[in-house]
């Protein structure tokens, strides 16, 4: 049986911050891709919502409070959370539902409303979580570690400042022409220079912002497309969610004393690579086949990570690729068509599955100034809470 199943329907919630609650944003996505689908809500036999720590009970249970917002139903209904990955995991809940038969039809939701300044983690002292670890016990908040990694790359690979203002400045760029995102102004490298420093040697525009927002899809079973008139739509070829393998303790931090992959199976592959390997096995795509790619560019070196971690180019070569223009619109692999997180800030349980909308778009053919011109093959990627990774391959 194929494990492909179709994205009948895609919508968002523009990112910002509107100060209003989260099932607002993520029932407005939720209508815009029935909308996208011509299908009623009625007709959805199953939603599966991602979490948000931050919404209270209602966020523990989103995809419920989802389903109330929409009108009861009957649909079945899945919560599925796992920070940053969660939107991508929720992808994966909807497509397994659909290839076992329990419903035709599910609608996939993911919505967040952020506090101002950086991620704490939520719900207290969690000693047992590694980021709370981290924040309490070494003060490496987001930015610090962001930071540290930008400092590594300047002192094993040799990447610059100028390298990571050219990825704030494309971005930016393609971030300007979308409607959803929330930062629609290009940037130029002095502006990113000149900008405050936050974690050196990141300036407050190498790093993303903490956003409101919602992205929803449409998943459905390719003969439901096709009895509904969609011959040949976008389909989900592969959803990756992976974990690193024991005796990892490190999960994605290379070893600087002797530059290896600390954490890493006896392969020498980090978490973010095994992502992408696990994708492009069950996808039985590789990198050269890629059209686009949509990545988690929580910082500006956090991309040029991406590159080679996608098998994009060898190792510590990311930022020769964004030098020659590979990863930039009309490059051989333009990355971050959408503007990325430097455009959208983070609205956690929805960028995944934003991610995904951005690829239904663009093999679409639907992107409209952002659109790269024949584009078959997409792929995303995210790295979530406590070893979670994610990845979600799909073509037209």
């Amino acid at each position: 049986m194929s494990g492909d199943v179709a994205v009948l329907g895609a919508g968002m919630h523009p990112w910002g911050k509107w100060g209003r609650s989260f099932v607002e944003y993520g029932a407005a996505a939720a209508r815009a891709a029935l909308a996208d689908a011509g299908l009623d809500w009625r007709e959805v036999g199953s939603i599966v919502g991602a979490g948000t720590v931050r919404g209270g009970y209602p966020g523990h249970v989103a995809g419920a409070a989802f389903a109330k917002a929409l009108g009861w139903q009957g649909a079945r209904v899945t919560t599925v959370y796992a920070a940053c990955a969660s939107g991508a995991q929720a992808v994966a809940a909807a497509r397994a539902q659909i290839l076992a038969g329990l419903a035709d039809v599910v609608l996939v939701v993911g919505a967040d409303a952020t506090p101002k300044g950086f991620f704490r983690p939520a719900g207290g002292d969690r000693p047992d979580d590694p980021d709370w670890l981290r924040f309490r016990l070494l003060g490496a908040t987001n930015p610090a570690y962001f930071g540290l990694y930008a400092r590594r790359r300047m002192a094993v690979h040799g990447d610059s400042l100028d390298d990571f203002a050219r990825v704030k400045v494309k971005n930016a760029a393609m971030g300007a022409l979308n409607p959803n995102a929330r930062y629609r102004k290009p940037v130029t490298a002095e502006e990113v220079a000149a900008s405050a420093v936050v974690a050196d040697p990141l300036r407050l525009l190498d790093i993303c912002a903490t956003s409101d927002g919602g992205a929803a899809l449409v998943l459905c079973s390719l003969d439901f497309a096709r009895r509904r008139g969609a011959a040949r739509p976008v389909r989900i070829r592969a959803v990756s969610t992976v974990t690193p393998r024991f005796p990892s303790t490190v999960l994605d931090l290379p070893d600087i004393a002797t530059d290896s992959a600390a954490g890493a199976d006896p392969g020498g592959e980090t978490l973010r690579a095994s992502i992408a390997r696990t994708a492009y096995e069950e996808a039985g795509f590789g990198p050269a086949d890629l059209s686009l790619a949509e990545v988690y560019d929580l910082s500006t070196a956090l991309e040029l990570q991406w590159y080679e971690d996608l098998g994009l180019c060898g190792e510590g070569e990311g930022a020769k690729l964004l030098r020659e223009g590979v990863t930039a619109p009309g490059g051989r692999i333009p990355v971050n068509v959408s503007g990325g997180l430097a455009s959208f800030g983070e609205a956690v349980p929805a960028q995944a599955i934003a991610q995904v909308c951005e690829l239904t778009w663009q093999l679409r053919g639907a992107a409209g100034d952002r659109q790269v011109e024949g584009a078959r093959v997409g792929i995303t990627a995210n790295q979530g809470l406590f070893g979670h990774g994610s990845a979600v391959v799909a073509v037209r």
